[in-house]
């Protein structure tokens, strides 16, 4: 279930659009179970996910000079946090699409900030808790620790074209062993307002994908990106 967070910065606006850019198989396992699949912070590519910026690792190397464990329980909260990542943006983004997907295969859902929270209310077992990321420079600024969540609400300023929102929970109290990840219950309906093709995809792709979508029982309307459409010169 969503959990507000007054400590955790989220644009104020439900109606914010959010995307995210997966390919057909992700799409289809989403579809099928039902199921959000959420990251293991710490196998995400960005090996500083889940750390601190240097002012505050030297301020938490201090603290833990009386407390051996203070740095252990961080390396191993890392293996506890599972993450979904959104992107915020008004339109459809070429290099979202270049990084997420391959061959010209691929799709992006279109939803909302208030739509994905209230996809998540079906998911009784586990708490979500969803933030923007902000992005600093990790040798000069300062991430808080006073919430065990800040470390994975932070990136490198180099990230800032991620413009990222995303689903985290903790998952420490279940003790739990955690491979890649796992996946959460979701209200799809409420989850997906539309459903974006490849830009560079061939017309059958895109009847698979219609096709697909309504013999799974759903009717989200489907288009092709027009983000390689024809040049009117």
């Amino acid at each position: 279930m969503y959990i507000f967070d007054p400590r955790i910065r989220l644009p104020e606006d439900p109606d914010t659009i959010i995307w995210k850019y997966l390919d057909l198989s992700k799409f289809v396992d989403l579809l099928l179970y039902k199921k959000l699949f959420m990251s293991r912070s710490d196998k995400f590519e960005d090996q500083y996910e889940g750390t601190f910026s240097e002012p505050t690792y030297e301020e938490i190397k201090k603290l833990a000079k009386d407390n051996p464990h203070f740095l252990d329980y961080y390396k191993r909260h890392r293996k506890n946090v599972v993450i979904s990542s959104w992107h915020i943006n008004e339109y459809e983004s070429f290099a979202m699409w270049q990084i997420f997907t391959q061959k010209n295969e691929g799709l992006a859902i279109q939803s909302t900030l208030g739509k994905l929270q209230k996809a998540l209310a079906v998911d009784t077992e586990f708490e979500q808790f969803v933030g923007e990321v902000n992005y600093i420079d990790y040798k000069k600024e300062y991430i808080p620790f006073d919430n065990t969540f800040f470390p994975f609400l932070f990136k490198r300023k180099s990230f800032q074209y991620e413009r990222e929102v995303r689903i985290i929970s903790d998952l420490t109290k279940f003790d739990l062993e955690i491979d890649n990840g796992l996946k959460i219950d979701v209200n799809i309906e409420e989850l997906i307002e539309k459903i974006y093709i490849h830009p560079k995809s061939e017309n059958w792709y895109k009847k698979l994908v219609t096709d697909l979508v309504a013999k799974l029982g759903f009717d989200f309307q489907t288009e092709k990106s027009d983000l390689e459409s024809d040049i009117l010169i």
